[in-house]
């Protein structure tokens, strides 16, 4: 049996766990409702926790396609698809361009999409690849390590300004400027290399009031250079966008979102479709639908996700 990467190959693979709970499983699969006669679209396949149970919700012959950036995820994804054979076609790419990854392999429409916004566990517990301050690691947070800028070259080279703006637009920082400023003021002794630095330097800028809140005082600084350094909301709205147009009619598009700003693009794209003059799209979930309380418990990091769904109508004529 086959499985097929698009994408140059050839990086190493990093040590480290690649177990991954899928947010929110039971309830996308409810939404998407996969069968043997349909082909469905993964726009962030990642650690194949949602593949999975849509190729085995549309057995025998149901088909996936998985894009991701991230190439060690689409060469694990496809070890552990490999048992699926022809039903999956795994591609190493960025979402903004399904149209053409799609059209390129022969797929004009799919009875289903779904985008997982979140960073997988396996790429937040990797200290290698620099998401969390919980390990120390390089301060890379490249979603594609095969090029690009990382987390040290945003902290080490932008001004204090546009440092402060972008910690308080992607992280909703209140603290950005003092952040900011003490952040020059230690690169100008010694330029940021690690996690545990970056860390360290902006628990000492805030007051002790925040150190000691409920989430830690880093997390929002490491969300804006996540943010900046994949360029995650740039083409998110149009990408969404696309993926409805793929949809046959009936298709339905989920999309799990993990922070406000994310969740107000899905939210604002969905609404944008569903007035559209051709009367194409309907939103089905009025209100975001969260994890259980359960599914919390199971899994922490699923607690601030919310899945939307939007669906294209089928009309008379349709086949």
């Amino acid at each position: 049996m086959k499985w097929e990467i698009v994408g140059e190959s050839g990086e190493r693979l990093a040590h480290g766990s690649d177990e991954h709970l899928p947010v929110m499983a039971s309830e996308v699969l409810s939404w998407l409702q996969p069968r043997s006669t349909g082909t469905y679209l993964d726009c962030t396949v990642g650690y194949c926790g949602h593949a999975l149970g849509i190729l085995e919700a549309s057995e025998p012959n149901g088909r996936l396609v998985g894009i991701d950036r991230d190439l060690r995820a689409i060469e694990i994804c496809g070890k552990r698809l490999q048992r699926y054979g022809d039903r999956v076609v795994l591609i190493h790419g960025h979402f903004m361009e399904l149209k053409r990854l799609l059209s390129d392999r022969g797929v004009s429409h799919v009875q289903g999409a779904l985008f997982d916004l979140g960073v997988s566990s396996p790429q937040i517990d990797d200290p290698a690849r620099g998401f969390s301050f919980q390990a120390e690691g390089p301060l890379d947070m490249r979603m594609d390590s095969s090029g690009g800028v990382t987390a040290a070259d945003i902290v080490n080279g932008l001004d204090e300004i546009d440092l402060a703006n972008m910690i308080y637009r992607y992280g909703e920082e209140r603290y950005s400027r003092r952040i900011a400023r003490a952040l020059v003021r230690a690169r100008s002794r010694l330029a940021f290399t690690t996690t545990r630095q970056l860390a360290a330097v902006i628990e000492f800028a805030v007051p002790a009031h925040y150190r000691r809140g409920r989430i830690h005082c880093a997390t929002r600084t490491f969300q804006a250079l996540r943010i900046a350094v994949n360029n995650e909301l740039d083409h998110l709205q149009t990408s969404l966008e696309d993926a409805a147009t793929v949809l046959a009619p009936g298709g339905r598009l989920c999309v799990i979102s993990f922070h406000s700003l994310e969740d107000r693009i899905v939210k604002q794209s969905f609404r944008g479709l569903s007035l559209q003059a051709s009367g194409e799209f309907e939103i089905l979930t009025k209100r975001p639908q969260v994890p259980t309380d359960d599914e919390i418990h199971r899994n922490p990091r699923s607690r601030s996700a919310k899945l939307r769904v939007i669906q294209r109508i089928v009309k008379e004529g349709d086949a």
